[in-house]
């Protein structure tokens, strides 16, 4: 029986030898390769394989007449910088003139609206219906005239919507929080054509979903893609694809939205992407072609857009302890270059999280993110000639979050994050508060503000409001 045992076990252990010196010196039939976080592409994957139909629903409560005629067309206005041109006096004292207009109930997110001549469109995100809304109100009483809408997965990221359509005379251009593009009649809210982009282009979604605020340029709406494409343009009427932009470096979507720029007499789009900045040229022959890129500016979450200075100077900034960096764009025709002059701490000058600094009367106004040292959420101004020469700042008593801002009437119209709007002379050497009023109870007021004929539009995370702020 001993023997037996014996062999029984000197047998096993043989055929354990023979098997694991097979395993060892063999070649494995299965190619496998090394799993990263983040490279698994898991949300792209699922977006690939949803089908969209986008913008397939339509519905008129009824028609509108109005005598209203200013706009506020896109994300940061009609010149892309945030102010309003000159138009109606405003009120600089909340208790003498400012009323609440009317109040609209929204789904969870950060959407601002744009406005022309009289509508409001929001696009907006229905968690009932599991859809991506395009919403068009009346300035005047807040009515519902239409809305157009199809339906999409999202699951609550702190908020869903966060873009604001591009309109113009034409056409409204909106890109939802799964970057699925919608164009439309601008009457009629008829739709003339969509574009999954996840799914066209490969796109990696960010992470708390689609930033980018979309534009109409001559006709044409401008995304940034990443993917296959860094940008690309599409003819508004036919929804044909103009031309793309190559991604050799594989630069990845972001939060932030595109910014035109005129330089040395050369029009380009300026875009700040997750992995780098990129300028291209958007004119002539060469238009979608890339003028100059650097990929020294590689930061993993970017959501406010480039500040682009008359003398080159190229200002980008982000959250998450990134801080800031200056370039220097020079060149013209098609010969560019690119240089870093400096970069710094959010400690050390002007950062921001999540709004896009304003620049005004040659000085650049901006809030602190809230790892800014001691001017923590502060509102300040600085010198473009040196962005980490503070100027002022609003003082610890003054500190506004990642609320949005805007200059309207040559004052600053700034909504902290708890709902307070304050009102704020620009002053070349100190902070000069007009007012202050409590108009929203709730949280997370960081939808970019809108204004025309007087009407001043805001949103925290549930609800949007109108206040009519005409003096």
């Amino acid at each position: 029986m001993k023997i037996s045992n014996h062999i029984l076990l000197g047998t096993t252990a043989l055929i354990f030898v023979i098997a694991l010196s097979w395993w060892s010196f063999s070649k494995p039939r299965v190619k496998v390769s090394m799993s990263e976080p983040g490279m698994d592409n898991r949300e792209a994957s699922a977006g690939a394989n949803e089908l969209i139909n986008i913008g397939e629903f339509f519905e008129r409560f009824f028609s509108t007449k109005t005598t209203l005629s200013e706009t506020w067309p896109r994300f940061r206005g009609e010149d892309f910088d945030n102010i309003k041109k000159p138009g109606k006096a405003l009120t600089d004292k909340f208790n003498n003139d400012a009323k609440i207009q009317w109040s609209m109930e929204l789904g969870e997110g950060h959407a601002g609206p744009a406005v022309y001549k009289g509508l409001v469109y929001v696009l907006d995100y229905d968690e009932e219906q599991k859809a991506d809304i395009l919403r068009c109100f009346s300035l005047k009483d807040g009515k519902e005239v239409w809305r157009r809408w199809y339906n999409v997965n999202i699951k609550r990221n702190h908020g869903m919507s966060r873009t604001i359509p591009a309109v113009t005379e034409k056409y409204i251009l909106t890109i939802g929080p799964r970057s699925h593009v919608m164009c439309m009649d601008r009457e009629t809210g008829e739709l003339l054509w969509g574009l999954n982009v996840e799914k066209e282009y490969g796109t990696d979604v960010p992470f708390w979903y689609t930033g980018q605020c979309p534009m109409i340029d001559n006709g044409k709406a401008i995304i940034a893609t990443g993917g296959k494409a860094i940008l690309i343009a599409v003819d508004c009427a036919t929804g044909e694809v103009v031309w793309e932009t190559p991604n050799p470096n594989g630069l990845k979507m972001s939060h932030s939205s595109i910014m035109p720029w005129t330089l040395n007499g050369t029009r380009m789009y300026v875009y700040s992407a997750v992995g780098g900045v990129v300028g291209i040229s958007a004119e002539g022959p060469d238009e979608g072609k890339i003028l100059w890129e650097s990929l020294k500016w590689g930061c993993s979450v970017v959501a406010p857009s480039p500040v682009c200075l008359p003398d080159g100077k190229l200002f980008l900034t982000a959250g998450y302890g990134a801080g800031s960096m200056v370039f220097q764009v020079t060149g013209s025709g098609g010969n560019f270059s690119i240089e870093k002059l400096y970069e710094y701490k959010p400690n050390d000058g002007l950062a921001c999280e999540q709004q896009t600094p304003v620049v005004y009367d040659g000085l650049v106004y901006g809030i602190q993110p809230k790892d800014g040292g001691t001017l923590r959420n502060q509102f300040i101004c600085v010198d473009p000639s040196d962005f980490k020469k503070v100027i002022w700042s609003s003082g610890k008593t003054n500190r506004f979050g990642l609320g949005p801002y805007m200059i309207a009437d040559n004052k600053f119209f700034i909504l902290n994050d708890e709902g307070t709007l304050s009102i704020v002379r620009p002053s070349k050497t100190e902070f000069v508060l007009l007012d202050q009023l409590k108009v929203f109870d709730g949280r997370d007021a960081w939808a970019p503000l809108a204004i025309a004929d007087g009407y001043l539009l805001l949103r925290d995370d549930h609800k949007m409001i109108c206040m009519d702020i005409n003096k």
